[in-house]
């Protein structure tokens, strides 16, 4: 059973939760057949990408949240391509929930869920080293009052 709730969790956390037609038409308070057609048009122009649920990773063993900004090295200015490159790396690890470029100091910031400090640790070891970066300063989350739009605490 665990198994499965972990297969669930990641399938429902990246790809996997299609909205209520019934449930938005009854809160918009407009016709179903409406919002399915404006979902269907949103979809076909690529204004939705995805579906998904989005879960209290302290309930699921992710509630360790670290920032980390990541600077590059001196070729991240000199070769065209080099900080998306990287950035792509980086995100293609299931543990980064997003990856930005920045403006100023620090060329990438870098959002880690793990289950503790230690799994947070093996982590930067294993995804924040490597050819091209030079710097990683981490800053850890101590609370999260609002994650992907919706406010702790709220339905």
């Amino acid at each position: 059973m665990k198994e499965t709730e972990e297969e669930l969790i990641e399938e429902l956390r990246t790809d996997g939760c299609a909205p209520s037609i019934t449930k938005l038409a009854k809160k918009l308070r407009k016709p179903g057949s409406t919002i399915h057609f404006n979902i269907k048009r949103m979809e076909k122009e690529g204004k939705i990408l995805t579906y998904k649920a989005v879960f209290d990773n302290e309930k699921i063993g992710k509630g360790f949240t670290a920032f980390a900004l990541v600077k590059l090295s001196s070729r991240a200015y000199e070769k065209k391509g080099f900080t998306s490159e990287i950035g792509k790396r980086i995100a293609s690890h299931p543990e980064v929930e997003s990856v930005d470029a920045l403006t100023g100091e620090w060329e990438l910031l870098v959002k880690i869920r793990a289950k503790d400090q230690k799994e947070y640790f093996a982590l930067t070891e294993e995804i924040l080293s490597g050819e091209g970066i030079v710097k990683v300063n981490s800053l850890i989350s101590l609370e999260q009052f609002k994650s992907e739009y919706v406010e702790r605490g709220k339905k």
